[in-house]
Parts: structure tokens; sequence; C-alpha cells
């Protein structure tokens, strides 16, 4: 009885879990929907909101690209603006200058006009003149004629009978005068042909005045104290030794008062050592080192002035496009002599002769300046030659470009070439003149140059030397070998086998002296 009691209660309390359970199931499913549906209307809010503010965002990203857009158009209308602006400007100022010229082309018409009207007004002017002075001519022509036929009654002859008679009396009378006056002007020109040659010569010689040319052997150097002569001198000769081993010129210290003299056949050396004892007695450093630092220096501060000795001489001269080349043979020429005559004065003078004696003429005188001035240049080369001087100045000459008158004239002073210009025999007659005045040429002193120069140039046919100098006018030849090639035997061999050669191949007056100098040098430098 319990039993059956407690088992409704059972199924009752079961059937409430149950119920409860199912209750709960369905509660949990009721809420959980409920929040579903609570997140939907939060993200279309949210969604809502998004593209809210995309639009606000898009609105304002429109507005600014507008806005930048019109400021675009806004400078590129200014652009457009200032360049028709410009165009504007151009424009007008091209229609102000096509105004301009159309009121010049305008002017210029009405004076076109105004022209044409005068030559049509002269021209109506001629026309009437021709036609009067042409019936003026055919009223001439008729009473010519008219007087003609009269003359040809009263003589009984025609006209063309009358010239040929008045034709061959004026032929034979002209050819006997004519004969007649050829004799008397050749005899004329026979008797004052001499004449007239003489007075050319005689006339440029006048116009052209220039001082006689006689050059020394001997330089004297002018000093401030005698005192100075001891430091030229050095201990025991070495100073005077160097600058005599340097320049090759003899220095005399002699009693003479504050001067010492320099000797040399060459007046290049002769200068060159003067330029150099002026520097080292300015400076006050005399030695050896010093001295020949200062000849090489001197000897090409000569060179420059040779340079310019030949510039000035041709600007003096009035010549102009001659080859620099040729320009430093002209100054070359200060320190060559021809016979004792300076040859860059002799040069100039001829030049300068050469030119007044064309002018006289009637022939170019610049050509002959130039043929005039450049005539010895065959005399100045730096190396030996043997060919004579006119040719070898010829092909100098004909090397640097000079015309062809000018070459025959330089080749043809001598007569070693044949003269086939006027100007060839202006310039040999220039050149007797100029060397042939009284005292301008020493025969002498040239022949003893060469002496001089032949005594050196025995010493330079041996191998081993160095330099040779001719001192003491002839009488001492001093040769400088190099220590490397020749020994202090060789050096005395050198010696006797360079008198031997003197004594066989030239022919001079007492004795000469050879004197070989050898010196050894050790140099170093510190760095």
């Amino acid at each position: 009885m319990e039993t059956s009691v407690m088992t409704p209660i059972i199924y009752a309390i079961v059937a409430l879990i149950v119920g409860l359970a199912i209750g709960y199931f369905i509660a949990k499913s009721i809420v959980e929907k409920g929040k579903a549906s609570q997140l939907i209307a939060d993200a279309q809010k949210e969604a809502k909101s998004l593209i809210k503010e995309a639009q606000v965002e898009g609105e304002k990203i429109k507005n600014e690209k507008t806005f930048k857009a019109k400021e675009k158009f806004i400078e590129l209308k200014s652009q457009h603006e200032k360049e028709i602006m410009n165009r504007e400007k151009k424009m007008s100022d091209a229609e102000k200058r096509t105004r301009d010229k159309e009121s010049k082309v305008s002017s210029e018409l009405a004076k076109t006009k105004q022209l044409e009207q005068k030559l049509s007004s002269k021209i109506e002017e001629l026309d009437s003149k021709r036609d009067s002075i042409l019936k003026k001519q055919a009223e001439v022509e008729k009473m010519h004629e008219s007087q003609v036929k009269q003359l040809e009654v009263i003589s009984g002859m025609s006209g063309e009978d009358a010239k040929k008679q008045l034709v061959e009396s004026l032929k034979d009378k002209a050819k006997t005068e004519a004969m007649s006056i050829v004799q008397s002007t050749i005899e004329e020109a026979k008797l004052t042909a001499t004449q007239e040659a003489r007075k050319v010569i005689i006339n440029t010689i006048q116009r052209i005045g220039t001082e006689e040319a006689v050059e020394n052997c001997v330089s004297v150097f002018n000093l401030e104290s005698d005192d100075v002569k001891g430091r030229i001198i050095g201990r025991e000769g070495r100073n005077i030794r160097a600058i005599e081993a340097a320049t090759g010129v003899e220095i005399i210290v002699d009693d003479t008062p504050d001067a010492i003299i320099l000797s040399c056949f060459d007046s290049v050396r002769r200068e060159v050592a003067r330029l150099s004892l002026h520097k080292l007695v300015t400076d006050g450093r005399i030695h050896p080192a010093r001295i020949e630092e200062v000849v090489a220096k001197t000897r090409k501060q000569i060179d420059q002035e040779i340079a310019e000795v030949g510039k000035r001489t041709v600007i003096d001269l009035g010549i102009h496009g001659l080859h620099p080349e040729l320009i430093k043979m002209v100054g070359r020429m200060k320190y060559r002599s021809s016979y004792g005559q300076n040859l860059l004065q002799h040069s100039r003078e001829v030049a300068k002769l050469c030119g007044t004696m064309a002018a006289e003429l009637g022939l170019n005188p610049k050509l002959a300046k130039r043929a005039g001035l450049l005539h010895d240049i065959g005399k100045v080369p730096e190396t030996e030659d043997e060919t004579p001087h006119a040719i070898l100045g010829m092909n100098l000459a004909e090397k640097h470009g000079e015309k062809p008158e000018v070459c025959n004239a330089i080749g043809a002073h001598h007569d070693e070439i044949e003269m086939t210009s006027l100007l060839s025999p202006i310039v040999q007659v220039c050149d007797a003149i100029s060397g042939a005045r009284p005292g301008a040429r020493r025969q002498v002193l040239d022949s003893y140059i060469q002496r001089l120069k032949d005594l050196e140039e025995i010493a330079f046919g041996f191998n081993g030397v160095e330099k040779a100098y001719a001192i003491q006018a002839g009488r001492e030849l001093r040769v400088i070998v190099e220590s490397e090639k020749v020994s202090d035997d060789k050096a005395a061999q050198l010696s006797f086998e360079i008198s031997q050669k003197i004594q066989t191949d030239m022919t001079y007056p007492g004795q000469v002296k050879v004197t070989v100098i050898r010196e050894t040098r050790a140099v170093n430098i510190a760095k």
C-alpha cells in the first residue's frame, strides 16, 4: 500500500524534474535569442554610424579635391592670361615696327616719286637738246659737203685723192722727224747715262748719314775702386781663372787705375764677360761656383738681347713679316764684323741705301730694304759652313719664305749666281758703297779674327775637347778637356799634338802656347 502510494509521488517528482529541465532549456533558448537580436541591432547601429562617417569623410575629400581643382584652374587661367598678354604685347610691338617701316617706305616712295619726276623732266630736257643738236649736226654736215664739193671743183681733185696725198706727206714728214728725235735721244742718253747714274748714287749717299763702325778687340771694364781688383783676382788667382775658363775672354789686370781690360776677338764673349763682371761686382759674391752661374745666366740674357736687337732693327727700317729665325740672325749681326766693320751697322746702311736708290729709280723700296738688310745673313750662322756666304744667305732666305727677287739679290751680290732682278745690282752697288767708305773696313783685323777662329777650330778637331779659347792676341790657346775622356798623361800628349797641328796647318807670327786644362769635379746633392 505504501508502495502504491509512493509510486505516484515518484512519478510526480520525476515529472516535475523533467518539466523543470524542459523549462530551463526553453528559457535558456529564449534568453539566447534575445541576446542575438540585441547583437544584430547593435551591429546595425554601428554599420549605420560607419556609413554616416564614410559619407562625411567622402564629402570632405570631395570638397578638398574640388578646392584644389579650382586653385589649379585659377593658376592655369592666370598663366594663360599672362601668355596672352605677352603675345598681345609682341603683336603690338610688331605692329608698331610694321607701321614705322610702312611710314619709312611711304616717305621713301614719296622721295622716289619726286626723283622720278625730276628725272623725267631732265630726260625730256635732254631729248629736246638732243633733237636740236641733231638738227644742227645735219646742217653742219650739209654745209661741209657743199664746201668739199666747192673745193673739189676748185682744185680739180677728189676728196679721197687729197686725203691720200696729205697722209703720205704727213707720213714722210713724221718719219723724218722721228728718226732725228730717236738719233738725238740716243746720243743724249749715251752722254747723260753715266752722269745720271752717278747723280742717283751721290744723292743716295748724301741722304744716308751713318757712323763709321770700327770694331775693337778689347773692352774696358771700369771699377769703383782698385780694391775690387783683388776680389776679382781671388785667392791665388782662382776667380780670374774661373772667369777666363767660363767666358773664353782674357782678363788683363795692370796698373791702370779703376779699370781692367777684357781682350777677345769675339765681341759676344766680351759682352758676356763684361755683363757677368758687372753682376758679380754689384752682387759682391765672387767665387768660382757663383761665376759659372752668373755666366750661364748672362749667356741666356745675351740671346734674348740678340732677338730684341733684331726686332728693333726691322721695326726701325719698316720691314714687316720677317721670319723669327731671320730676325734672330739680324740681331746676331750686332756681334759680328766684316773686315773690321760692324755687320749690323753695315747691313742697316746697305738697307737704307737700297731703299733710297730703289725709290729714285721707281722700284719697290720696301723689297730693296729687305734685300739690303738680309744680304749678309750668310755670315752669321751658328755652325760653320764652307759654302760662300752669299749662297748660304740665299738658301736661308728661301728656306724662310722670302720672295724670289730678295733671294736672288742676296745670292748675286758677289756674282756667285746670275742676276735675274733689278734689285740685285742695286744691292751689289750699295754693298760696295758701304764697304768702300774711307775707314769703314780694315782687312788686317778681319784676317786676325779669322786666324784666331782657325786656332780654336784646330783644337775642337781633337776628341775630348770641351772648350777652346784663343787669347793674348793669338799667342796662347787654352783648351779645356773632359776629365772622363782625357787623362793627365793624355792631356800632355794632346797639348803636343795640337801644337804640331798648328805648326803644320797655320801661318802665324811668333809662337803659340798651347795650354790643356783638365779639371775633375765631384758633385753630390744633399736632400
